[in-house]
């Protein structure tokens, strides 16, 4: 496959806009600069988010996902999220400190409905917000306050399109490489993975 020829790039508002129709008056009317009563729902309902940041390493776009609610709504203008143990890279909270910018996508198992949220993030050992995310009588080290400055629900065809949450169209897990094998490619050792531990089937 040849690579897009540059020639064909749009690099101005006016030319890329010249391609759309404008939006509609929902897909304005539906942001808002606070969590709304429905917001609240559809983030308490989100087991999983994709939070994306910025830093003077570049860009990050990092999964987060929880048993339950992944995210806690503190008031209209405020939403927290624990950092759970991970692989210690810490690329979110270190883009926090330098830009302080972040965008959030809330994922529903079952539902098409997404929620986008952007604004403002701060890092937090204040004991009484990290007691909130104990689990197994271990707190996270550090929560993420989120002050909302946009949100809105997307009514996403890609979710319906991707057959994300319809079993016929789930990849069989079998064929894909385990995090073992990604590592070996990357001159990694056994067990280099347990790092990054996978959660036991259902049932098991």
């Amino acid at each position: 496959m040849s690579l897009p020829d540059p020639g064909f790039d749009i690099t101005s508002l006016s030319a890329l806009e010249s391609l759309f129709d404008a939006p509609s008056k929902a897909a304005i009317v539906k942001e808002s600069d606070r969590i709304i009563p429905g917001y609240r729902q559809l983030i308490e309902a989100s087991p999983f988010v994709a939070l994306a940041t910025a830093g003077a390493g570049g860009l990050d776009c990092s999964p987060r996902g929880d048993a339950g609610a992944v995210a806690q709504v503190l008031d209209e203008k405020t939403l927290v999220l624990p950092d759970r143990r991970g692989n210690n890279r810490i690329d979110s909270l270190r883009n926090i400190i330098h830009d302080p910018r972040v965008a959030l996508l809330f994922l529903i198992p079952g539902a098409v409905l997404t929620l986008r949220v952007a604004g403002r993030a701060r890092i937090s050992v204040d004991p009484a917000l990290l007691s909130r995310f104990t689990q197994e009588g271990k707190p996270p080290k550090v929560v993420i306050v989120v002050s909302v400055e946009s949100v809105f629900f997307q009514c996403s065809r890609s979710v319906a399109q991707a057959g994300l949450w319809d079993g016929a169209s789930h990849v069989d897990a079998s064929r894909l490489p385990t995090p073992e094998a990604l590592l070996a490619q990357r001159g990694g050792a056994p067990g280099d993975a347990k790092y990054d531990p996978r959660p036991e089937p259902a049932g098991a």
